[in-house]
């Protein structure tokens, strides 16, 4: 039996409107929904009075301006990118421009236009102020957060420990409304599934993503995502089981529940899977025809 993701699709909110998530967290969401977005980017701000603003998202002016307003009186002494998709960082240079406030981030994105798709899109123009590295802890004023690198979704993925409050602020790694795309050749699913576990070992007690609700209840959802994964690639060996084939005529069998609009984002995703498959020495690759390895 497959296992069920126990999504959370419900989410009060109001665009251009600061919402108090937790004592610490406050959240603006960006009038950019999509199939991959939700409703939107989450905009975060941790702290009062001298904040942090985590992923200030798309480069959308309606949006920025409504985090400037929701931060009136207040400075901004620390921008954090989890990662450099279009929906997260470009905004920065908006923000930085209004506030001045310095930027941090594991690095520029992974890859360049000319090393092929990615879903989500590269923000092929952000360079942080400051690198931040795996364990490195970022303070403010009332707050800190302890950095994670979680490549797979996207090479340089943070996620960032809200030490004050027992929260991981976890960018996409981790969505409660969906399961997060790996595309290559930035996205790299034996990364993402092993930055799944460490996540899980971590322990945070919430998780907050950038696009959907809280996770209240972290551990049973990772869980159940690395299960699911686990359970594609037994898809992939049942398809081959049956004869070699290619990406485009396993996912309309392997996804027949899913909107058919969804099939190029899935066909990342499969082609993540395989590549790991080969890596793991299970599949073998012809061009673009997969087959099982022989014994």
């Amino acid at each position: 039996m497959a296992t069920e993701i126990p999504y959370n699709r419900e989410l009060e909110f109001e665009y251009g409107k600061a919402a108090q998530i937790t004592p610490l967290i406050r959240r603006v969401i960006a009038r950019n929904p999509s199939a991959f977005t939700f409703h939107g980017t989450g905009t975060y701000i941790i702290g009062t009075g001298q904040v942090a603003i985590v992923d200030p998202g798309p480069d959308l002016a309606e949006h920025v301006d409504a985090l400037l307003n929701a931060l009136r009186g207040e400075t901004v002494s620390h921008i954090l990118v989890t990662h450099t998709h279009t929906d997260h960082s470009p905004a920065v240079k908006a923000v930085q421009e209004a506030t001045g406030a310095p930027s941090y981030a594991y690095g520029p994105h992974g890859t360049r236009p000319e090393d092929g798709a990615s879903e989500g899109g590269g923000d092929y123009d952000f360079m942080p102020d400051h690198r931040v590295g795996d364990g490195d802890v970022v303070t403010g004023k009332g707050w800190s957060v302890e950095a994670l690198h979680t490549p797979g979704h996207c090479s340089n993925h943070l996620c960032f420990a809200l030490r004050e409050e027992d929260t991981l602020l976890c960018g996409d790694h981790v969505m409660g409304w969906s399961t997060s795309i790996v595309s290559p050749p930035d996205g790299d699913m034996a990364e993402y599934m092993a930055s799944l576990e460490k996540v899980g070992q971590f322990g945070a007690g919430r998780y907050i993503p950038t696009h959907g609700a809280p996770i209240d209840d972290p551990a049973p959802y990772v869980k159940a995502l690395l299960a699911h994964r686990h359970e594609r690639e037994d898809q992939i060996m049942a398809e081959l089981a049956a004869g070699p084939a290619t990406i485009a005529e396993m996912v309309p069998r392997m996804y027949a529940a899913v909107d058919p609009k969804l099939y190029p984002a899935a066909a990342r995703s499969v082609l993540a899977h395989l590549i790991h498959m080969v890596e793991k020495g299970r599949v073998t690759a012809d061009g673009d025809v997969y087959r099982l390895t022989q014994d």
